[in-house]
């Protein structure tokens, strides 16, 4: 997937040079008088941790939400392309298998996974949560630039992250056999994102028409810090929603 992203994006920059350099008198250029220069971006879909250990268990699927205030520069040479950016704020959500837990308390700099056997009490659900303050970035190509919403739209490109917080969610602490102890409301929280990486860069490609797009990330950086706990990254596959 990694692979599949760097190709989509290799492709678009180049394909945005080489139009870049084609004279205006070659080229028809779109009226874009009545298109928005800015605009939100809202995005949703499952995610995975790829590439950990076989102590790293997770359960179903993990989800993610972002959201986005983008600026859109169109290319003065050829408007079918633009370079977009922006700020905003990404989550990730992952749930953990029932028979590991995740202690973001302890005082060691390594964060366990910590396996419990047949016997042990354990939260009947848990959740690794990470929210990141993002500036994405993206090389953009439109079939029809001026009426977005009538267009064929593919982009390629990144967002650099700096992390905001990291925490877990556990719910309805209950014996080996099921039996809960504190009730099924009872929830535990604990935030620390002394474990997470601070500093996040994750490659991004989208692909879609009108408003509607299908959005593909993968993060290049591990979802933990080098030396605080097992070495995985994060794939995400969703839906975007956006006016451009």
């Amino acid at each position: 997937m990694k692979k599949v992203i760097l190709s989509l994006l290799t492709i678009l920059l180049f394909s945005g040079l080489v139009n870049a350099q084609t004279p205006t008198t070659e080229k028809k250029m779109a009226d874009l008088s009545s298109r928005p220069a800015d605009h939100l971006m809202i995005q949703f879909g499952a995610d995975s941790w790829t590439g950990g250990p076989d102590s790293v268990k997770t359960s179903g699927t993990g989800r993610h939400f972002n959201i986005y205030f983008m600026l859109d520069k169109p290319f003065r040479t050829n408007n079918k392309y633009s370079l977009a950016y922006g700020l905003g704020f990404g989550t990730n959500n992952q749930y953990i298998d029932k028979g590991t837990y995740v202690d973001l308390a302890q005082v060691a700099n390594s964060i366990r996974f910590k396996k419990l056997d047949s016997l042990s009490n354990r939260f009947d659900k848990q959740k690794v949560a990470t929210v990141y303050l993002q500036v994405p970035a993206e090389l953009r190509y439109y079939s029809n630039p001026a009426n977005p919403a009538k267009s064929w739209k593919f982009a390629a490109g990144v967002k650099v992250g700096l992390l905001f917080k990291g925490s877990t969610k556990s719910k309805d602490f209950q014996t080996f056999n099921g039996t809960s102890l504190y009730g099924k409301t009872y929830v535990q929280k604990i935030s620390n994102k002394r474990f997470f990486t601070s500093n996040d860069i994750t490659l991004t490609a989208r692909a879609g028409y009108g408003i509607i797009s299908m959005n593909v990330g993968y993060s290049v950086t591990p979802v933990l810090r080098d030396g605080y706990g097992p070495s995985f990254n994060r794939l995400s596959v969703g839906l975007s929603i956006s006016g451009l």
